[in-house]
């Protein structure tokens, strides 16, 4: 049994294995990324930069990311399929339909 499970863990992309230890709205980003394709191949690039440590800390409280490199996937992922409810919004903006009576 634990040979199995084992062989699927080592089946699974690197990337989605990381992204699969992230938790609740988090999950959904990443697993966004995943159904868009993003997330798959085995080629990786390498990316670094410095940050305030108070931010790295908050952002890891509030994804559940517990290591660096999930905490750059998941805002990497979230950056690359933006919230789709803030294009509708934008788009309705001022419009109400037709048959809409604002009761003052």
């Amino acid at each position: 049994m634990a040979a199995k499970a084992m062989l699927r863990k080592a089946s699974k992309p690197i990337l989605a294995r990381r992204a699969a230890k992230i938790a609740g709205a988090a999950a959904t980003a990443m697993e966004e990324a995943r159904r868009a394709g993003l997330l798959d191949g085995g080629k990786t690039r390498h990316v670094s930069f410095r940050a305030p440590k108070a931010l790295i800390e908050a952002a890891k409280r509030e994804s559940g990311a517990t290591k660096p490199t999930e905490l750059g996937l998941l805002a990497l992922a979230m950056l690359a399929q933006p919230d789709p409810t803030a294009k509708f919004l934008k788009a309705t903006r001022g419009k109400l339909g037709a048959d809409h009576l604002l009761d003052y």
